[in-house]
């Protein structure tokens, strides 16, 4: 990560700052240093750009044509798969706790048995949705499991799987979202969703700042902008897209299974004021409910937990309970003596 700073000391005048200029890291899962640069990225911001990552292009293009199919659908027939409870169709509404975007999505489990029974509109091939997003969910997976042994091993940690058997376990909680963000230019969402910027150019909030509560989420989106991640100070930079790369977030879990080494990135999605769509595919990759987390034994050499020790199943819970920009670990922070 790069930050630059311009200062200006004519005249005696006290010292301005622009704000970071940030170079996101870029890591090719081909090279031999890409344990140690994923270690660098989730400790300076929690979040990298993967390349060579072996994940089809034709997956990925099978899968966004057929979402974009669906999502091309009258409202009556999206609802028709079911409407999300959390799992389903939604639209606007995030959670159950006053959280709204410029978006509609859908959320799956990541099993196959859930996917093959998606009921979906006879207007589309169902058997071809289910078959891109059964083949694309394998290969997330598999490029989890990658990313999260080259970071055992570039932490020292001799259980290399110690992280990703908690995504070939069969109780794996993972989810796979669907984020569909339609052109904002015309109008709608409701004056809660809008963002003035500095050119008085109004934006639509897709998805509200907040972090991921699970270990790891893959990113990837069609070639438009909106994504944000906060750099700190309240910077938020952008994310340059890139259809053909994915992107990876830490989550609050593994912040604490790494005691604070790495830090939960805090993230946002703006949609600009434009006639171009954006859709994103997400996969988070959650342990079993009843995992504990609290902070790996090989990374504390006699430190002290930052944390107090959860279950999945109980921070997940909490964490859904908040609104989005909620600081959800604050409630598991070990307090220092004093």
């Amino acid at each position: 990560m790069q930050y630059s700073y311009m200062r200006n000391c004519s005249n005696n005048r006290a010292a301005t700052f622009s704000p970071p200029v940030v170079t996101i890291p870029i890591v090719d899962l081909s090279k031999p240093d890409a344990q140690a640069l994923i270690v660098k990225a989730c400790e300076d911001f929690g979040f990298f750009k993967v390349i060579n990552h072996g994940v089809p292009m034709d997956a990925i293009s099978l899968l966004e044509e057929e979402a974009t199919k669906f999502f091309s659908l009258p409202l009556s027939d999206k609802e028709k798969v079911g409407l999300a409870n959390p799992f389903g169709y939604g639209n606007k509404r995030l959670g159950y706790n006053g959280d709204v975007g410029w978006i509609e999505y859908l959320l799956l489990k990541t099993n196959s048995q859930h996917s093959n029974t998606l009921t979906l509109p006879s207007d589309q091939n169902s058997e071809q949705f289910r078959c891109a997003l059964n083949e694309y969910m394998q290969a997330m997976r598999k490029m989890a499991c990658e990313v999260l042994e080259l970071m055992a091993e570039g932490l020292k940690i001799e259980e290399r799987n110690v992280l990703s058997k908690l995504v070939m376990d069969e109780q794996s909680d993972s989810a796979f979202r669907v984020n569909h963000y339609p052109a904002s230019n015309g109008g709608g969402g409701g004056d809660e969703n809008k963002n003035k910027n500095k050119n008085n150019t109004t934006n639509m909030v897709g998805f509200g700042e907040h972090t991921d509560p699970q270990i790891i989420s893959l990113l990837r989106s069609n070639n438009t902008s909106g994504l944000q991640i906060d750099v700190g100070d309240g910077n938020w930079i952008p994310v340059p897209p890139d259809h053909s790369s994915f992107f990876v977030n830490v989550g609050d879990s593994l912040q604490v299974m790494t005691n604070g080494r790495f830090k939960s990135v805090r993230h946002r999605v703006i949609v600009d004021n434009g006639y171009k769509s954006r859709l994103s595919m997400i996969y988070f990759v959650g342990p079993p409910l009843s995992e504990k987390i609290a902070p790996l034994p090989s990374l504390m050499l006699g430190k002290e937990s930052l944390y107090k020790e959860f279950t999945w199943f109980e921070y997940k819970n909490a964490a859904y309970s908040t609104r989005l920009a909620t600081n959800r670990l604050i409630p598991y922070e070990k307090i220092a003596a004093s």
